[in-house]
């Protein structure tokens, strides 16, 4: 045995790996420019914890609940372990394969006679009357030796394969993370729309009141009162919409922290101010192919693809396959080890006719990388496209909160003015109403404007791959807490 493992080793050492060997690509040949087009601060910062720098806990707590119960993420911890699965079956085609035996048989002669039985190894024995016991042990061995690296090619893919599920996972993470943020700032800005809505009604009741007052005294036509009615029934209205749209914000955070969609209602009903958070440095485009877990899981698909290409193109070399036994049969247990025997065979096999099938596999594994490169290649333009977008996004925003905090406040003296204008009869009921609607979509533009600044910053965060950690990412290890189809009743 000491023998047959020393050639072993000998012939895998002797072995030559067939295929292309796979090269990272580099920032140039992925077409990463060298700057952002829009200004983005050249200084990366560490966004790992991203949410935590909006300040606000209820959002805080939302994320951390999501990341530890979301389904999505239970989905991509599934096939974690399944590629984890998949890279120790691969590896286990490295060893030999060895399975045991065992018999025993007993014979019983016929009163006044003999018996006839068979033993294991195939020799007929008569036998007295006294009976005969017969044991027998067998050990078998085979080994597929990977000449042409078709085994170690196809550890290398499985490895690949594995790592790409990880940051699959991590991308998972990513946008989960960001999706909570999305939803929270949406159901927090309909919130504030609502408030601005409520706070409109208020004003317009006063203004209904004050035209009844005036037309009750004959000073304005009943056309006043009945434009105050209309108006306040607009406005009045559009509070259950909103009221629609923030149930289904509060739903979706349900599902996304792995609860029944009603459950944060109690919780959120209070209103709280839309979060925000400081800018952030973008730093280089090139930065993505390192923060961006989609865009390496794309990498690492790469890879795996490039190393299938070994995998069939050593079908079309020779192979060799080595098998052994050992064998003992007798008597006794005492006596297994007086007689062993043992064989060992050697075979190389090579396809010399499949009708082309083999070939047109290496031909198949070298589109399937092409695919793979390209679809690598659009991994990264479309993580450049979020940063890109995200960037005016978030310019825009603030230029737009800017401009808005202008016009509330020109709005908000102008519906004063236009109030006291009206209650002295200096002006008529429409332009008071024109600067009341000014006043509401003033608000609103503003509350929507602050909205849109928080979203930005959590695409710009996403986009630039905060939101996990490679140290700390799963590896598909089984745990206590991973749950086990057998003993839930799934079949």
């Amino acid at each position: 045995m000491r023998r047959l493992a020393a050639s072993l080793s000998l012939i895998a050492i002797a072995g030559c790996t067939v295929g292309p060997v796979y090269r990272p690509r580099v920032a140039a040949e992925l077409g990463v420019p060298d700057a952002y087009s829009l200004p983005a601060g050249r200084t990366p910062e560490d966004l790992t914890r991203w949410w935590q720098r909006f300040g606000d806990p209820d959002l805080a707590r939302l994320v951390e609940q999501a990341r530890a119960a979301n389904l999505d993420l239970a989905q991509a911890v599934g096939r974690l372990r399944q590629a984890r699965e998949a890279l120790l079956q691969s590896r286990s085609q490295l060893l030999p394969n060895v399975s045991g035996s065992g018999g025993y048989s007993r014979s019983q002669p016929i009163v006044g006679g003999g018996s006839t039985i068979i033993l294991p190894d195939g020799t007929v024995s008569t036998v007295g009357g006294g009976g005969r016991d017969s044991f027998s042990l067998g050990l078998d061995a085979q080994y597929q030796v990977g000449l042409f690296g078709e085994v170690r090619r196809t550890v290398e893919a499985s490895r690949a394969e594995q790592d790409a599920a990880r940051f699959d996972y991590a991308a998972v993470l990513v946008s989960v993370t960001g999706e909570v943020a999305r939803n929270y700032v949406l159901a927090r800005g309909l919130q504030a729309q609502i408030a601005n809505a409520r706070s409109s009604l208020a004003l317009q009741d006063d203004n209904l009141e004050i035209a009844g007052f005036r037309v009750r005294a004959g000073l304005v036509s009943s056309l006043d009162v009945e434009q105050a009615r209309s108006q306040r029934a607009q406005t009045a209205a559009t509070i259950p919409q909103l009221q629609q749209q923030f149930d289904a914000a509060v739903a979706r955070l349900g599902v996304l922290t792995g609860q029944a969609p009603g459950t944060l209602r109690p919780e959120l009903a209070a209103a709280r101010p839309i979060p925000g958070a400081p800018a952030v440095g973008a730093g280089i485009p090139a930065d993505v192919l390192r923060q961006r877990p989609d865009v390496r899981a794309a990498e690492r698909t790469l890879a795996a693809a490039t190393a299938r290409i070994g995998v069939a193109r050593a079908q079309l070399y020779p192979a060799l396959a080595i098998s052994g036994s050992i064998d003992s049969n007798a008597v006794s247990l005492t006596g297994l080890v007086d007689t062993i025997t043992g064989s060992l065979f050697a075979g190389l096999t090579k396809a010399i006719f499949n009708g082309g099938r083999l070939r047109s596999q290496v031909r198949g594994a070298e589109a399937a990388a092409d695919t793979a490169l390209a679809a690598y290649k659009s991994t990264v333009l479309a993580a450049l496209e979020d940063v890109e977008n995200a960037l005016a996004a978030l310019r825009a925003a603030q230029e737009r909160q800017r401009q808005f905090g202008i016009a509330l406040e020109a709005a908000r003296n102008s519906a004063i003015l236009s109030r006291t204008l009206y209650r002295s009869g200096l002006t008529d009921f429409t332009t008071l109403n024109q600067q009341e609607l000014a006043l509401l979509s003033a608000q609103n533009g503003l509350t929507q404007a602050r909205a849109d600044q928080a979203t930005a910053l959590v695409s710009l965060y996403a986009a630039l791959g905060g939101g996990w950690d490679e140290a700390t990412l799963p590896d598909g290890r089984p745990t206590s807490a991973t749950p086990n189809p057998a003993n839930t009743g799934a079949r």
